[in-house]
């Protein structure tokens, strides 16, 4: 009787134990860098508004810096995990055995319109004119080139200045300080309704060019590997979601974005007609030849430098994330 009771008494203990909830296991945390606050960043924002990120066991911090060149150095010290943004850097590094590595795709091509002060009407009048970019080495920066061109002009023609992101020019084309400027949806709506020129989107000039990706310093990215490839399975989630449900998407947009619902809305519809993101987040491989032939063109990979793509792209994780 005594053993009986000793077993029933052990029984009674373990299934109360079996009924006690089991703490989750601690999120890893993943500091997230992006330059701007731009809808093509919508999809990781709406990965964590569904619960995409903490579905993968990840606690993803977002850090927004409206410029590209402190992103890679943070990105390299180890202080940032993550990166989307321009591409330019990591191929000229790459070629030079740099750490950094294009995991997956994000914005296939500009989804940027030629924005200008009210009294610019043509893009032949940009002429003297100066012309802010984000940044000398990154981004709407290789676009200048295409701009003066379309306008019969030559580069020394206009002056180039590196001002910052996108809010940053706004904010100095309204005080005047710069004459143009490469501005993303929603802002160049909000442009326009201010009364400046809209010369037309940068993409009938660039057709393709991968404009931003997703980007990871490898050893980092060998050393949690399981941890990337759910950060990519969620944020293609997020991606799929942010189409699928516009209206929502909408409002989390108007927040993120700081800008109207409708204005967030006609972003996404305008994201969708123009076919700006890699929905299933790949590097376009025309896209990816066209910032390569332009880095050439300017100077900073040599012309006779072949395009290797496996030098500076890693798409295993990206593979991964899909099974």
């Amino acid at each position: 009787m005594r053993l009986a009771s000793f077993s029933s008494v052990i029984g009674a203990v373990a299934l109360t134990l079996a009924l006690i909830p089991v703490k989750a296991g601690a999120q890893t945390v993943i500091n997230m860098a992006v330059v701007s606050r731009t809808v093509f960043y919508l999809p990781a924002w709406m990965a964590e508004k569904q619960g995409f990120f903490k579905a993968e066991g990840l606690d993803v911090r977002m850090k927004v810096y409206d410029s590209s060149d402190p992103i890679f150095v943070e990105l390299r010290k180890g202080e940032q995990q993550i990166a989307v943004a321009s591409i330019e850097s990591v191929i000229a590094e790459a070629y030079k055995g740099g750490p950094v590595r294009i995991v997956a795709g994000s914005a296939k091509r500009p989804p940027h319109f030629i924005i200008a002060q009210p009294e610019i009407k043509t893009l032949a009048d940009l002429k003297g004119k100066i012309i802010g970019v984000v940044s000398m080495h990154e981004g709407t920066t290789f676009f200048i080139a295409d701009i003066v061109k379309a306008a019969g002009l030559k580069l020394s023609d206009v002056k180039v200045e590196a001002v910052g992101g996108s809010p940053t020019r706004q904010r100095l084309l309204r005080e005047r300080k710069i004459d143009a400027g490469l501005q993303p949806y929603p802002l160049s709506y909000e442009a326009e309704a201010a009364g400046f020129t809209n010369l037309g989107p940068i993409a009938k000039l660039v057709p393709d060019y991968q404009f931003t990706s997703v980007m990871v310093d490898e050893s980092w990215a060998k050393a949690n590997r399981a941890a990337l490839v759910g950060f990519l399975r969620a944020l293609r989630k997020g991606t799929d979601y942010m189409f699928a449900h516009p209206d929502e998407a909408a409002e989390v947009g108007a927040r993120e974005l700081r800008t109207t619902v409708a204005y967030a809305r006609r972003s996404i519809e305008d994201t969708a007609a123009m076919d700006i993101m890699s929905r299933d987040l790949s590097v376009a491989p025309a896209s990816l030849r066209r910032v390569f032939a332009n880095m050439q063109e300017d100077g900073v990979i040599g012309r006779d430098v072949a395009f290797e793509p496996g030098r500076f792209v890693d798409d295993s994780y990206l593979v991964e994330s899909r099974k």
